[in-house]
């Protein structure tokens, strides 16, 4: 029976959340926007990661469905965190509220840009706007690798450069092309920390890419 209880009471922790949320979300936009926002603040200053972690993923989920630019700034601060679960879960509401509200998106990664200090985030974001698949993004992810490379992270540069092969737009062709004489290095992570250069990204980015038009030409 202690199972059937514990079940029961998960069930009920859901139904109260639950009314708990739509209580807050009914908040008017701007306090709700700050009370986010200085929750997240609060949440990132954690010395308890695991604390930290839970609060973070759940105001991820409470950012992306409160409008404006407040919020979407937020979600980028969430996106910025060092902390795998964390970055997952801001991902995918920076997605879901560009679905909806992609000016908001954009703006707020232009912010960031201008910064020049949510380096994490901006390594996450190539990805999230490849999954949005505006067409505006081509210029917004150019100009996030102009800004890296001025900042020295050519880490971001990769990412825009596998993020627009994941976007296939034609439109990054010239870019791409413009980068295979970049020789800066940059470590591979995920490959064991291979090293390579920028313009050895770019190559193989144009081959994917052009071998792609081709056996979309063919079909």
């Amino acid at each position: 029976m202690t199972a059937s209880r514990d079940l029961d009471a998960i069930f009920d922790a859901d139904r109260a959340l639950r009314r708990a949320e739509r209580a807050l979300l009914k908040t008017g936009k701007k306090p709700l926007a700050r009370l986010l926002a200085d929750a997240v603040t609060e949440a990132k200053a954690l010395q308890d990661p695991a604390e930290a972690s839970l609060r973070l993923e759940r105001l991820a989920d409470l950012c992306a469905q409160v409008p404006g630019p407040l919020m979407a700034d937020t979600l980028v601060a969430i996106l910025d965190v060092d902390d795998d679960r964390v970055r997952v879960c801001a991902g995918e509401a920076i997605r879901d509220v560009g679905f909806e509200r992609y000016a908001e998106i954009a703006y707020a990664i232009e912010r960031a840009i201008e910064r020049a200090e949510q380096f994490t985030a901006l390594s996450e974001l190539p990805f999230v706007l490849a999954e949005i698949g505006e067409p505006s993004a081509v210029p917004l992810m150019q100009e996030m690798a102009a800004a890296a490379k001025s900042a020295g992270r050519p880490e971001i540069v990769a990412s825009v450069i596998e993020a627009f092969v994941e976007l296939r737009d034609p439109e990054c062709l010239p870019w791409l092309e413009e980068q295979r004489s970049d020789r800066t290095e940059v470590i591979l992570e995920g490959f064991d920390n291979t090293r390579a250069t920028l313009g050895v990204l770019a190559t193989e980015a144009l081959a994917l890419l052009m071998g792609g038009a081709d056996h979309e030409e063919e079909e």
